[in-house]
């Protein structure tokens, strides 16, 4: 009985994960191969994925564009927010019905954990990683490591490993 509720299970999981994917491969504007979508997860129709994207439970919401390059992966409930409310110079308090919109991109190789938020207007270049649970107002730098919220760079990855795994075509 065991063994028949395990491959029951295996089978509704891989039935749902098609379906994720199915989901994000229809509304983004376009993806690479090797997308994967572990769960539940919604993108715009801006959004641009590149190839082996693998999102754990990932929302992208606002008008401006999400750019997402190779071999990237999210931990489980990311965010990205593309959209912002104008409190600094609108017609009412606490804000306006204006929407600023900004774009976010996120460059190869970033790694995302569980829980990150990231704010429109934000670039997350090669190699980042962002640790669970962080919130992201700014771009961050190559290579670097970012936790806390607002997040900040605390460590950097070691350069010269990095770029011989990539060399060898070694990719998660």
């Amino acid at each position: 009985m065991k063994s028949l509720l395990k491959t029951l299970y295996i089978k509704l999981r891989r039935a749902l994960a098609w379906g994720y994917r199915y989901r994000v491969a229809t509304r983004c504007r376009s993806h690479g191969a090797g997308l994967t979508v572990n769960f539940y997860s919604t993108v715009t129709a801006t959004t641009v994925l590149g190839t082996n994207v693998n999102f754990n439970g990932m929302t992208i919401r606002g008008a401006g564009k999400v750019l997402i390059g190779d071999n990237f992966h999210s931990g489980q409930d990311c965010l990205i927010l593309t959209d912002n409310h104008n409190y600094d110079c609108g017609t009412a308090i606490p804000y306006d019905s204006t929407v600023i919109s900004r774009d976010v991109r996120i460059h190869d190789n970033v790694w995302l954990g569980d829980r990150v938020i990231i704010l429109g207007g934000v670039t997350l270049e090669e190699g980042a990683i962002v640790q669970a649970g962080s919130v992201v107002t700014k771009s961050v730098p190559k290579y670097a490591i970012v936790g806390g919220h607002p997040a900040q760079v605390f460590k950097y990855r070691d350069r010269e490993h990095y770029d011989r795994l990539k060399a060898e075509g070694r990719f998660h």
